[in-house]
C-alpha cells in the first residue's frame, strides 16, 4: 500500500502544491514504520512565501491593537477546535504520550496568552521630549524544532503577529501530520493573505533561502546549538534581528534541607519531561555528598513506579520512543559514553526497554559517579538519560551548575524559599524553577550558548517591535 502524501503548503492564503519534489518519509516512532511521507518546499517556494508576506505587510502592521486581538481569538477558537486531531498527530508521528501532551494543548493556549499580553502592551512611550513608537520589525522567519511543532508555531506566530509583523513559517519536515493539522486550523480562521505562510522544507534548503533572504527583518528559532550558530552565520549579511532558543543542560539542585520525597520526584520529572527531548530537561541532578545514598534510593523506586516506558497510547506511560532511528542511535551512544568514562548506571542501561523490541524505546537511564567534565554532564543527550553530581556546599553546587556552556533552565528543591531564591539569583539561566514554580508569561531564553534574546509575554513581543523615537 503507497504510504499518504501530504503534498501542500500554504501560500498567501491558499494550499498550493510545492514547487520541490522531493520526497520525505514520517515514521511512527512507536513501530519505526513508514506511516507517509510529505513533499517538501524548496527555495522556489520559500522566496514565494517571502513575496507574499512582503506584499501583506504594509496592510497588517497598520492594525490597531482591537484588530490584530480579534485575529488572534479567531486562531485561538480555530486550534482549540482542532486539539484532539493534534493529540493524535503527536502520537502517531512523535510518540508523544497521552498522559504527558501539555504542549500541544498549550497550542490554543499560546494565542491566549498573547492576547493577555497585547491587552495591556505600551507600543508608544514617553522618554523626556521623546515619543519611543514601538515599530513591527518587518516581516518574520520563524524556524521550528521537531519536538513540539503546534505549540511553537503557536508561540511564534502568535507573538510576530502580535507586533504587526507578517510570518513566513518553517515547521520541521519531521512534524508534518502535526503541520498539516494545525495549518488546517489556522486557515480556518480567516486571517488576511499572506499574513502568515508555511512551508515546510529542510533546513539547508528553505531554512537558508529565509535566514539569507534581504526581505525577511527578524528570525526566531528554536532548536540546537549548533543550527543557531549556522543561522547567525547566514543572517549576518543582512543583519537581522535574532531570537534563538537553543540547547541546555539544566541542574537540578537539591539542596540538604529539601523534602527528599518531593524534590527527587521533581527532579526527575524536569529530566524525563517530554522523553527527555526537551530543552529545558533537568538532566544534571545535583546532590549533597551526604544524602546521596538516601536520593539514589528514592531515584531507584521512582524512576520504576512513576516513569514508565512504553506504548504512547497507553495513560500509564511516562515517556514515549524517541523520534527517529538517529535520535535513538545519538541517545545510546552517549549511555555508552557514560559507561567507557567511568560513570556507574544506577538505573536502566544500554538497549531497548524489556517487552519492546520495535521502535524507538530507550531505557530511562540514571547516572551516579559523575563528574562535571563527564561527556554525559556536558553535551545535550535530548533523551531520558540523567546524570547525579555530589557536591559539597552551596558555593560549591552553584559553581557545578554554573560550569557549563547552556545557561537556559535550572531547578532549585529546598524548603527554605528564601534560601532558594538566594541560590537562584547566582544560577546563569534565563529561567530557574523553585519547587515546581512556573509562569508561563515570564521571559524564557538563554544565557551562554543557550541563545539570544526572549520569548513569551510582554519580553517576547518586544523582540519583534523597533523603538522609534520621535522628538519634539
Amino acid at each position: 500500500m503507497q504510504p499518504n502524501v501530504i503534498s501542500k503548503i500554504y501560500i498567501d492564503g491558499e494550499f498550493v502544491t510545492p514547487h520541490g519534489t522531493e520526497l520525505f518519509d514520517l515514521y511512527n516512532p512507536a513501530t519505526g514504520q513508514v506511516i507517509g511521507q510529505v513533499q517538501l518546499a524548496d527555495q522556489v517556494d520559500a522566496e514565494a512565501a517571502i513575496a507574499a508576506a512582503k506584499r501583506a505587510l504594509p496592510a497588517w502592521s497598520a492594525t490597531s491593537r482591537e484588530e490584530r486581538i480579534d485575529a488572534l481569538r479567531r486562531l485561538h477558537d480555530a486550534a482549540a477546535a482542532r486539539l484532539e486531531d493534534l493529540r493524535e498527530a503527536v502520537g502517531i508521528e512523535y510518540g508523544g504520550p497521552v498522559r504527558n501532551r501539555y504542549l500541544v494543548d498549550s497550542t490554543a493556549g499560546a494565542f491566549a496568552d498573547m492576547i493577555k499580553t497585547l491587552e495591556t502592551f505600551e507600543f508608544t512611550r514617553q522618554v523626556g521630549n521623546a515619543v519611543v513608537e514601538m515599530a513591527p520589525i518587518g516581516v518574520s522567519g520563524l524556524i521550528m524544532p521537531w519536538n513540539s511543532d503546534a505549540f511553537f508555531i503557536a508561540d511564534k506566530l502568535a507573538t510576530a503577529l502580535a507586533a504587526g509583523c507578517t510570518a513566513v513559517i518553517k515547521p520541521s519536515e519531521m512534524s508534518a501530520t502535526q503541520t498539516q493539522v494545525l495549518t488546517e486550523a489556522l486557515h480556518a480562521a480567516g486571517l488576511p493573505k499572506g499574513v502568515f505562510n508555511i512551508v515546510t522544507g529542510r533546513g539547508d534548503v528553505v531554512g537558508t533561502t529565509i535566514n539569507r533572504h534581504p526581505d525577511i527583518a527578524k528570525i526566531s528559532f528554536t532548536g540546537s546549538t549548533e543550527v543557531g550558530k549556522i543561522i547567525m552565520r547566514e543572517a549576518s549579511d543582512t543583519l537581522k534581528s535574532l531570537t534563538l532558543e537553543l540547547g541546555g543542560k539544566s541542574p537540578s539542585i537539591i539542596l540538604d534541607d529539601a523534602n527528599l520525597e518531593e524534590a527527587v520526584s521533581g527532579a526527575l520529572g524536569s529530566g524525563f519531561v517530554n522523553s527527555g527531548q526537551a530543552c529545558v530537561a533537568g538532566t544534571r541532578i545535583l546532590v549533597q555528598e551526604n544524602q546521596l545514598d538516601d536520593v539514589l534510593a528514592l531515584i531507584t523506586k521512582k524512576v520504576e513506579a512513576d516513569h514508565p516506558v512504553g506504548d504512547p497510547r497507553d495513560p500509564a506511560t511516562a515517556i514515549g520512543p524517541m523520534v527517529s532511528q538517529r535520535q535513538w542511535e545519538r541517545v545510546q551512544s552517549y549511555i555508552q559514553r557514560g559507561v567507557d568514562e567511568g560513570a556507574r548506571i544506577v538505573v536502566g542501561g544500554p538497549g531497548r526497554p524489556e517487552g519492546l523490541p520495535d521502535g524507538y524505546y530507550v531505557r530511562p537511564t540514571v547516572f551516579a559517579d559523575v563528574t562535571n567534565d563527564m561527556t554525559i554532564a556536558r553535551e545535550e543527550i535530548f533523551g531520558p538519560v540523567l546524570s547525579v553530581i555530589t557536591y559539597r556546599d552551596e558555593n560549591h553546587a552553584v559553581e557545578i551548575a554554573n560550569d557549563t556552556t547552556y545557561g537556559l533552565h535550572a531547578y532549585v528543591f529546598s524548603s527554605d524559599p528564601a534560601r532558594a531564591r538566594r541560590i537562584a539569583s547566582r544560577l546563569e539561566a534565563g529561567r530557574v524553577s523553585v519547587n515546581g514554580g512556573f509562569e508561563q508569561l515570564s521571559p524564557f531564553g538563554g544565557f551562554k550558548q543557550s541563545g539570544l534574546g526572549r520569548e513569551y509575554g510582554s519580553f517576547g513581543l518586544e523582540g519583534f517591535l523597533e523603538p522609534r523615537s520621535v522628538m519634539l
